[in-house]
């Protein structure tokens, strides 16, 4: 026997219908609401045998959900544990994998351990730092004058990167005497840092070599005058 049509009242209709603000929250909201129904259907089945059919085949639709994501290693797994967390952790099913807990869900991070917060010389970085604390700890030697030069040397190219101005050699060895905690004094040295031509020199030669992406590439010019670019050699031939 065929029903016949029965018309809707639309008071009722709208008086039925579902508005977000009353709906539950999504779990996972790029699986849709149709999705978490189906989940909170399969758990509320009693028969042990029929819910895991149940789960078996949400977890067919999830997978066709996500064809992109078939390549990914542990694919199944991922959608098992999605399974579980968009019930809820409710769904008593026999799981291929291990079920995950709540507890771990909702574990945090450590906060990282951030080196300096507010360094008072920002120009120099807080390598400089690093490099001085470490040549504090060597023993006095060559090997450790070695060392320190080196690193007044980068503090005074870091300067100059950031200042774009002339700067002494005895500001840099004040800096150094500074930040070494009054380790390494060499305000009374006779020793001279590269010069501050030649350093500035070396931050602009850095600097040219990241060039834009939308540089113009000049081309080459040969002995004939003419522009030899074999890209666009043929770029005024007539039309065929």
């Amino acid at each position: 026997m065929v029903t016949k049509y029965q018309k809707e009242i639309a008071n009722d209709v709208v008086f039925n219908l579902e508005y977000n603000s009353e709906r539950k929250h999504l779990i996972i909201p790029e699986y849709g609401r149709h999705l978490q129904k189906l989940i909170e259907q399969a758990t509320a089945i009693e028969d042990p045998i029929e819910r895991n059919k149940a789960a078996k085949y949400i977890i067919q639709v999830m997978g066709s959900l996500n064809p992109h994501l078939r390549d990914v290693p542990d694919f199944q797994h991922k959608l098992w544990d999605q399974l579980f967390i968009m019930s809820d952790f409710k769904l008593d099913v026999n799981s291929p994998y291990p079920i995950p807990s709540r507890e771990v869900l909702q574990l945090k991070p450590e906060i990282l351990k951030y080196p300096q917060n507010f360094p008072k010389y920002r120009f120099y970085g807080n390598n400089i730092k690093y490099m001085i604390d470490v040549a504090n700890k060597w023993e006095e030697g060559d090997m450790k004058l070695a060392l320190v030069k080196v690193i007044a040397n980068h503090m005074k190219k870091s300067y100059l990167s950031w200042n774009k101005d002339t700067v002494k050699d005895d500001v840099i060895f004040e800096h150094l005497y500074e930040l070494s905690d009054g380790k390494i004094d060499m305000r009374q040295s006779k020793e001279e840092l590269l010069n501050t031509t030649d350093l500035m020199r070396t931050n602009k030669r850095v600097s040219n070599k990241v060039t834009s992406p939308g540089a113009l590439i000049k081309p080459k010019i040969t002995k004939t005058g003419k522009p030899n670019n074999p890209i666009h050699k043929n770029q005024n031939r007539k039309p065929l």
